[in-house]
């Protein structure tokens, strides 16, 4: 079937072919109506190099010609900025705003706004929101690549900002439809034209994400493809478990965990021995620290510091999305990681300014 998104300025979207009911694709204006499962559409970038890669070029010190894949949740954030604690049983005055968000989204939307290489998206949403999340992705850059569910809406996270304590946000999660992304919202043909795969760490958190986790990464190690993974977040990696995260996400090229999030699946209260731990299994790691900038590590050890661009934090939500977004879009553009790095530092120092997880128009790498 094939469906128009009421909303969506009449761009069509083309149907996944379950028969009435049956999950939509929503494509960005201007490309086509392409749809999730029809992977890379008309002039899409062609001629990825297939078979193995060096492990420079695999962990990002070269160039391959092609788009940025990236997976991941799409979110509606409803931003409450308040000062100072809540105030239970009674009223907290706060400066309350409703932003596109999602991990997976933010990050392709920074990525896209720093330049480099085309970027889609796939991600899955419920009817309520798909048009408006496909319109937002569109004005980013991104080429939106989004399974419409009949049956779930659109994800919600409130995210609590205490502009009090350094802008820190506690986030209320109702991942909704994001849950429900796949196996069967999988194509081997969504790889056409992508030179490197990006996974946000939610979806390891459910049953069909993982099953669709080990789908895309047999289909990239297929293609020599280069993935990277995000954790995405301590609290729900707890309750997964770090030694099943870690066997979940074996063999990608890529791990760019929080401070926390690296100490959890490490096992190690330090952060630099983390990360060194951790490059023992994965060939990079890229451990975020916020205001301390980034270190990397590869083979056991630590090899570069980057230190963090000084702001004073107005919203803290996405600034994670934000360094891996220009990180990644530096290592399409083929700089080295240390220097991808610097990048994604510079980026988080500008989302931090922000309300919200996404880049602002004028925003721009390198």
């Amino acid at each position: 079937m094939t469906a128009a998104v009421p909303g969506d300025g009449g761009d069509g979207a083309a149907g996944t072919g379950r028969g009435a009911g049956a999950d939509r694709a929503v494509g960005g204006p201007g490309d086509g109506a392409a749809g999730a499962r029809s992977g890379a559409g008309a002039g899409a970038p062609a001629g990825v190099r297939a078979g193995a890669e060096a492990d420079d070029v695999r962990a990002g010190a070269g160039v391959r010609a092609g788009a940025l894949l990236v997976v991941g949740d799409v979110i509606t954030d409803v931003v409450a900025r308040h000062r100072g604690p809540l105030a239970p049983g009674t009223d907290t005055a706060a400066a309350v705003r409703t932003v596109p968000g999602g991990a997976g989204a933010n990050v392709a939307c920074w990525a896209a706004c720093w330049g480099g290489a085309e970027v889609r998206l796939l991600g899955r949403v419920g009817e309520d929101a798909a048009a408006w999340h496909a319109r937002e992705l569109a004005a980013c850059g991104v080429r939106p690549l989004l399974v419409v569910d009949p049956q779930a809406p659109t994800g919600t996270v409130v995210c609590l900002v205490d502009e009090d304590a350094a802008a820190e946000r506690t986030f209320l999660t109702d991942s909704g439809a994001s849950l429900r992304l796949g196996p069967g919202d999988w194509s081997d043909a969504l790889l056409d034209g992508v030179a490197r795969l990006h996974l946000s760490g939610y979806l390891l958190f459910s049953e069909p994400g993982r099953a669709f986790v080990a789908m895309a990464l047999r289909a990239a190690r297929g293609r020599g493809v280069p993935v990277s993974v995000d954790p995405a977040s301590a609290g729900f990696l707890t309750r997964l478990g770090a030694g099943r995260f870690l066997s979940l996400v074996e063999g990608v090229d890529v791990l760019l965990p929080s401070r926390d999030e690296a100490c959890l699946l490490a096992g190690s209260p330090g952060v630099a021995d983390a990360a060194a731990r951790l490059s023992r299994r994965i060939p990079l790691v890229v451990a975020k620290r916020g205001a301390e900038g980034a270190l990397l590590a590869r083979s056991g050890e630590v090899c570069a510091r980057v230190p963090a661009v000084a702001v004073t934090p107005r919203d803290s939500t996405g600034a994670g999305d934000a360094f891996t977004g220009a990180f990644l879009a530096a290592l399409m553009r083929g700089a080295g990681p240390e220097h991808a790095a610097a990048e994604g530092c510079r980026a988080g120092a500008l989302a931090v300014r922000r309300v919200g997880g996404r880049p602002p128009p004028s925003a721009g790498g390198s």
